[in-house]
């Protein structure tokens, strides 16, 4: 993956390449410098910067030691949760709370930057919502820890996602007076607009008797479905549908 591995030594001068995603690492651990795929005065200040931060010596060039602390973050999110006597939906919310540590966020303008890429298979853009990309992210990265096939068909799309869950008997209505002894942690909530769409998902990470406790991406503060990062969130049950992991 190019967005996690240094194609070569970038410093003040260059152009394209990898200068954009160097510039988009910057400003996700803190410095504010415009992404233009130009490494000017203010790419090489901010380098020499975070160098002095990470005690690496300020030297204004990303070699490979620089790029792998810009990096770190989806590192270790990437790292595999090698615990043998969990279950699927127990390794998911272990998965969520490793990103969620991580603090994922878009960068460079809506549903860009290497986070959401991550989430949506190289995609990003205005018309790439990444809720579903990250909840399938992580439905992936369990199964491949424990060897298992994927409970439901992965999808960016909440409905298809509804509509596999359906198709394989996952689904929970509701309409059917669902309870929170039926959702299991790693079990994935679907925010519903009507009863064939729906605008929003996220992971369970424990079903209490009034509220679901959650991780989510592309959500905010206030729980829009077009936020910028990876929360945790507490939200009650009306207007929720669910998929038992």
């Amino acid at each position: 993956m190019n967005d996690i591995e240094l194609l070569k030594p970038s410093k003040r001068g260059d152009k394209g390449g990898q200068v954009r995603l160097i510039q988009e690492w910057l400003c996700l651990h803190g410095h504010h410098i415009s992404i233009d795929n130009d490494f000017g005065p203010a790419t090489e200040t901010a380098v020499k910067e975070f160098q002095v931060r990470k005690e690496l010596g300020a030297s204004g060039v990303v070699d490979n030691d620089t790029f792998a602390r810009l990096v770190a973050p989806m590192r270790a999110a990437l790292e595999p949760i090698l615990r043998e006597s969990q279950s699927l939906g127990e390794l998911v919310v272990a998965y969520g709370q490793r990103h969620l540590q991580q603090h994922p966020r878009e960068i460079g303008g809506q549903n860009k930057g290497p986070w959401v890429r991550l989430y949506m298979d190289g995609n990003e853009g205005t018309q790439w919502a990444w809720c579903a990309g990250f909840v399938c992210y992580l439905l992936k990265q369990a199964a491949n820890t424990l060897g298992v096939s994927l409970p439901i068909t992965p999808s960016f799309s909440c409905d298809a996602l509804a509509a596999s869950a359906k198709g394989k008997g996952r689904f929970l209505s509701e309409s059917s007076g669902v309870t929170s002894g039926e959702i299991s942690p790693g079990s994935v909530f679907l925010v519903r607009k009507t009863s064939t769409d729906w605008t929003h998902t996220g992971i369970v990470t424990r079903a209490e008797a009034e509220v679901v406790r959650t991780i989510e991406g592309n959500t905010n503060d206030d729980g829009s479905r077009e936020g910028y990062e990876v929360c945790a969130r507490t939200r009650g049950y009306a207007g929720k549908d669910f998929i038992r992991i």
